[in-house]
């Protein structure tokens, strides 16, 4: 297939070269000029500097270039900017092909998924075009051929299928699941529970304590999942459970990180320059607490994580406040 992909950032440039690896003719668009042209003189990105990117992968600032006579179009932005970008795209034409998000995230002040988000600025009618690929997935990892299993989720069975053949490898695993809205969520939500791990661990504080954040994080994200019509199910899966535990546990996390930084007295601005990549749960933490408050539903983890980066809370307070709430039955 010839494949349109947007985002040429670490996940964007890992899988960009995935599909190039399968024979397919993919064209990476990034929209920084200068990036393309040190990507084209170097082939390989400065985050993952041992692993060249195929000679048969076109890179290029030319959106009309990424999309012209495609059979794919794969989207590795960040969520913040997935709206401008297929603003661009459709100010381009109609896409008419299977159209693939890889992004995690939850759109500010309107609380919308990403999937929700595409089909806004798309049309309505681009619903059975649209599939999600989430999962527990560090491209550090994928780069380099490490076994990885992930989950694709689809509108269509077909659409599902499709994109299921193009990306699979013999190490990179995919399963098809119907529930596009508990497969986004699970991606997005688990960025902020990831934020708390690493401010938990940066304090000094145990195992324990991560294991008590990660569970009951869960249950804040299966909570806010039913409210946007997912399956809460389906965060036990890959796409939520699977992912919390990579990002919760591991260094190669950007969030996890970015939250060991906050802990050790840094400020999210700081933090998230020495990070040197988007921080997605910066901006979905945001986005969340707005949900959270419009639906009444109670996310201690995410108001805690909030007033930190937000409100000026020192992290420690943050812990104190949180063990401080009334004990209730365990429900989950």
């Amino acid at each position: 297939m010839r494949i349109g992909y947007l985002g040429a950032g670490t996940w964007g440039f890992c899988l960009a070269s995935l599909l190039a690896s399968k024979g397919h003719d993919v064209v990476l668009w990034t929209a920084s000029a200068d990036f393309a042209k040190q990507l084209n003189d170097e082939r390989v990105h400065p985050k993952l500097p041992r692993f060249p990117i195929s000679d048969t992968v076109v890179i290029t600032s030319s959106l009309p270039l990424a999309l012209e006579n495609i059979d794919l179009l794969v989207e590795s932005v960040t969520s913040r900017g997935v709206r401008p970008t297929f603003e661009r795209v459709l100010s381009l034409g109609e896409i008419s092909c299977p159209i693939v998000l890889t992004s995690k995230g939850i759109e500010q002040n309107n609380g919308l998924l990403l999937p929700e988000v595409v089909l806004e600025v798309m049309g309505a009618d681009k619903r059975k075009q649209i599939a999600v690929l989430s999962g527990p997935s560090h491209a550090e990892e994928v780069i380099h051929q490490l076994p990885t299993a992930i989950v694709c989720a689809s509108y269509d069975v077909d659409v599902g299928i499709k994109v299921i053949d193009a990306f699979t490898t013999p190490f990179f695993r995919i399963y098809p699941n119907p529930d596009v809205e508990g497969v986004a969520f699970g991606g997005a939500l688990k960025n902020i529970i990831a934020i708390a791990c690493g401010i938990s661990d940066g304090l000094g504080f145990g195992d324990n304590t991560k294991a008590a954040l990660m569970t009951r994080g869960l249950h804040e994200m299966r909570k806010l999942c039913s409210v946007k019509g997912g399956q809460s199910e389906t965060l036990t899966g890959l796409s939520g459970l699977g992912d919390l535990c990579v990002t919760c546990l591991s260094r190669l996390s950007r969030n996890y990180m970015f939250g060991r930084l906050i802990a050790e007295g840094l400020s999210p601005q700081i933090a998230q320059e020495r990070i040197g990549m988007v921080v997605e749960g910066v901006y979905t933490c945001v986005s969340a607490w707005q949900l959270g408050k419009k639906k009444h539903v109670a996310l201690p983890i995410t108001q805690a994580v909030y007033d930190i980066l937000y409100g000026g809370m020192q992290p420690r307070d943050a812990v104190k406040s949180l063990l401080q709430r009334a004990i209730k039955e365990e429900h989950l």
